[in-house]
């Protein structure tokens, strides 16, 4: 989105919806209309379109009132595959969503078939571009594993064509013990979205799970998205709950925490 300041241009604010995926199934519309007023911009999907499974087009036109776009979706290689390709591009493209992630793949981390997730990848980069589409890889901490002299995220990263987004999650890559604002200059404009997110587990009890908190140096992330990653979104997720929070509260403190990087971005873009 355009800032205020009109010589930057700032990535759009979206939600994973897996982070509140059970007051989605209480109540989707609602929670859709809680998300736009507390100011998300986009959410990405993960599989779960409440009673618009059957009609994209009802849940874009939903999306529309509310001022919500499809940021991404999260898919598997088989809604790929030739037999689901047509329909998964269709459902898609009404939802005007243009990044299909590969949201999970064990092949990704296992030496013997990591070359099958290139190849899968690049083939899918290719399909979808007749379609104005692009594919994506989201990693987990097992990707960044040691292999072949960098790690499995590296060989995925210089293996797949330039188009296929690397969709990092912040979260699993501090906890895998690697630097996120490194990944993301390591491959410029590679990174067309990002997974904001910390995440404490048994690895860290006492860390509290909310954007800005934890290792990461949020303020560089933010300027290495923008400057070098191509970053469109920003997509917040919340895979853990701090205690004596309601999920919806969690993401509403994260999105805020967010925000903020996001104005001492423009702030000091805008000293000349």
């Amino acid at each position: 989105m355009v800032s205020a300041n009109s010589d930057v241009t700032l990535p759009g604010v979206s939600i994973q919806l897996w982070s509140v995926k059970e007051d989605l199934n209480k109540d989707f519309d609602g929670t859709l209309i809680k998300l736009a007023d507390l100011g998300f911009a986009g959410v990405e999907f993960a599989g779960d379109f409440g009673h618009y499974a059957d009609n994209p087009k009802a849940l874009k036109q939903t999306m529309d009132n509310l001022g919500l776009k499809g940021s991404g979706a999260h898919v598997s290689f088989e809604q790929l595959n030739a037999q689901n390709l047509e329909k998964t591009v269709a459902f898609y493209q009404a939802l005007d969503v243009n990044y299909l992630i590969i949201g999970w793949d064990e092949r990704a981390w296992d030496s013997q078939r990591i070359d099958e997730v290139v190849q899968l990848l690049n083939q899918a980069a290719k399909q979808l571009k007749q379609f104005g589409l692009q594919v994506g890889f989201h990693n987990h901490d097992h990707e960044f594993n040691d292999y072949q002299g960098g790690t499995f995220w590296d060989y995925i990263a210089t293996n797949t064509d330039a188009s296929v987004i690397l969709q990092q999650d912040v979260g699993w890559t501090t906890y895998a013990g690697k630097d996120p604002v490194d990944y993301v200059k390591r491959y410029p404009g590679r990174t067309q979205t990002t997974h904001y997110k910390v995440l404490a587990q048994d690895k860290y009890p006492d860390l509290i799970p909310l954007i800005g908190n934890g290792e990461t140096d949020w303020p560089a992330l933010v300027q290495a998205n923008i400057k070098v990653g191509d970053t469109h979104w920003l997509v917040v997720e919340q895979e853990e709950t701090p205690k004596g929070m309601t999920r919806m509260q969690a993401v509403e403190k994260s999105l805020y925490a967010l925000n903020q990087y996001l104005s001492i971005y423009l702030n000091q873009s805008s000293i000349k």
